[in-house]
C-alpha cells in the first residue's frame, strides 16, 4: 500500500525557494506599511536557525511602533505563509 505524499507546504523548501517565499508574504504587507510611508525588505534568509532578516524602510525605519509591527503582524503574517521560518529579526 502507498503512502499519500504529505501536502507541498509541510514538505521542506531549499533556501532559495523559501526566500521567494518570504519575498512573496512581504509583498503582501507591504501595502499597508506604503500607506504609512514606509516598506520592508528581505535582507537575507539563514536556513540554519530558521530566521528572516529583515529592512525597514522610509517611515518604518524610526518607527517606535516598529517591533510591535514585527511581532504582531509581519511575522506572525510570514510564518503562517512560510512553516519554514521560525524567527524574523529587524537589522
Amino acid at each position: 500500500m502507498r503512502k499519500t505524499p504529505p501536502p507541498v507546504a509541510e514538505l521542506p523548501l531549499r533556501d532559495e525557494e523559501t526566500e521567494r517565499a518570504i519575498i512573496a508574504a512581504l509583498e503582501e504587507c507591504r501595502p499597508y506599511l506604503q500607506q504609512d510611508g514606509g516598506d520592508v525588505e528581505l535582507v537575507r534568509y539563514e536556513a540554519e536557525t530558521q530566521t528572516a532578516e529583515i529592512r525597514f524602510l522610509g517611515a518604518c525605519a524610526g518607527c517606535p511602533l516598529m517591533l510591535m509591527t514585527l511581532r504582531a503582524g509581519i511575522e506572525r503574517f510570514v510564518q503562517l505563509r512560510v512553516p519554514a521560518v521560525r524567527r524574523m529579526e529587524v537589522l
